[in-house]
């Protein structure tokens, strides 16, 4: 199977289409991401001042004029508007530009050296969060300061690789929904906050609110929880977790008070549409504002029917359509750049028709991260794992070209084609998670055993 691309001349170039590939090297542009959308027309102008003509995913986005919108089967209704609530329209209040400051935190610890100590502080995190559950009326202080403690730990983490945690919860237990979701959001909000440049500061009040931002939620009745479509008095029970939230952790004087607003606010939208209060624009906190666009994110893309997850891209697309609706327009654009169109965990088929895992990111080149190989072209099941890394192997079949070894045009360059939904296919995340670690952790043990006999 090919990419669905289309080689598109620049003064052809439209707002909404998806750029995935240029006439030069990415390095030698000032574009951050290596795969984005076009949201305005300085982009277009930018592209044409670097190259001839791109080349457009009319999968992801908008394609050439005598082609559909491949967006158009995303609008499909996935989740339900709020019933109270305005129409989705474009927000007509101003926001406060985001502020990013990109590179403060450019050191990367190896994968391999972070695993151990994320395992470990996974087994602590899903502690903290079980006891926050059974406090019920009342949090005690200590229970608050352990979760505080493994807020600012988990931020630690992800500075140092923000791979390690990802990996770790990207399998949850559907009986464990909650936690689960809380945990991931924050990994999500860590990730995109380390992406913006956020003090270590925020970063905690961050992770900290965002893991006790369902804490109300174990005062609702549990079918309340898992029932999908609620009657307008349902509704309104539904939204009261918040107020209890709030309520509870104000009582245990524990939190600090931009914590508990990122609790308050992380499901108000900048066009009024969200609740408690309908806040719009500014009046949102920014950090509840990042912990409202990482929640929605995740709990679309691990929803508690797992059935109905979105892929990453089609959970990318749908947020792009709700930038300056329902989350801020700069703020998504970054998130999106952030996370990249294949997180860690991901399904997703090659241009060979293999089916892989996405196992660890390449951050020079998002669109060329390793993967683990599962299914073979025919989709069976392969005897023996692999790993592919494809911005190593894209760079080896240049070097032959730029030799004068291969010719461009007989040379088929292994690409990701296409991410997947999660339950296309009976893959074991977690074995493919525990397998690559593992096998990492081993060739690590070799090469210490070997430096040491060496040495």
């Amino acid at each position: 199977m090919g990419l669905k691309q289309a080689k598109v001349g620049v003064n052809d170039l439209v707002l909404g289409m998806f750029v995935s590939g240029l006439d030069r090297p990415w390095t030698q542009t000032p574009f951050p991401l290596q795969g984005f959308y076009l949201r305005d027309l300085e982009e277009i102008n930018q592209l044409k001042r670097y190259c001839r003509h791109v080349y457009i995913d009319i999968q992801k986005g908008k394609g050439p004029a005598n082609r559909p919108n491949a967006l158009a089967p995303i609008r499909k209704k996935t989740i339900e508007a709020p019933k109270r609530s305005p129409k989705n329209q474009p927000v007509d209040v101003k926001v406060s530009p985001l502020k990013v400051r990109h590179d403060v935190y450019s050191h990367y610890t190896p994968l391999k050296n972070e695993i151990d100590g994320a395992r470990q502080l996974n087994q602590r995190v899903a502690k903290a969060i079980a006891e926050v559950d059974k406090g019920l009326e009342k949090l005690d202080g200590e229970v608050l300061a352990k979760t505080r403690k493994v807020a600012s730990d988990m931020v630690d983490s992800v500075l140092r690789n923000p791979d390690a945690l990802s990996w770790l919860n990207r399998v949850r237990e559907a009986d464990e929904h909650s936690y689960s979701h809380s945990v991931r959001s924050a990994i999500w909000a860590i990730l995109f906050g380390r992406h913006i440049g956020l003090t270590k500061k925020d970063l905690d009040i961050l992770a900290f609110g965002v893991l006790l931002k369902d804490v109300g939620k174990i005062q609702l009745d549990g079918e309340l929880l898992r029932k999908e479509n609620r009657s307008d008095e349902e509704e309104l029970e539904y939204e009261k977790f918040i107020d209890y939230g709030v309520e509870m952790l104000r009582k245990s004087r524990q939190v600090e008070p931009r914590a508990i607003a990122v609790v308050h606010s992380h499901c108000e939208r900048i066009n009024g549409s969200g609740f408690p209060q309908h806040l719009k624009g500014d009046k949102i906190p920014v950090l509840g504002r990042i912990a409202g666009l990482v929640s929605f994110y995740d709990e679309i893309t691990n929803p508690r029917d797992n059935k109905k997850a979105l892929s990453p891209s089609r959970a990318v697309a749908k947020l792009y359509d709700l930038r300056n609706v329902a989350f801020q327009e700069d703020l998504t654009v970054e998130f999106i750049r952030a996370i990249g169109l294949y997180p860690t965990g991901t399904l997703v088929e090659l241009s060979s028709g293999e089916v892989a895992v996405v196992v660890e990111q390449n951050f020079e080149r998002r669109l060329k991260p390793k993967v683990m190989l599962v299914l073979d072209s025919a989709k069976q099941p392969l005897k023996k794992l692999r790993v592919l890394d494809l911005a190593q192997k894209d760079m080896r079949i240049q070097r032959q070209i730029d030799k004068g070894k291969k010719r461009a045009q007989d040379v088929e360059r292994v690409e990701i084609s296409h991410d997947l939904e999660p339950s296309s296919y009976p893959i074991d995340i977690a074995k493919v998670r525990d397998d690559y670690l593992f096998s990492k952790e081993k060739k690590g043990l070799f090469e210490r055993l070997k430096h040491s006999l060496m040495g």
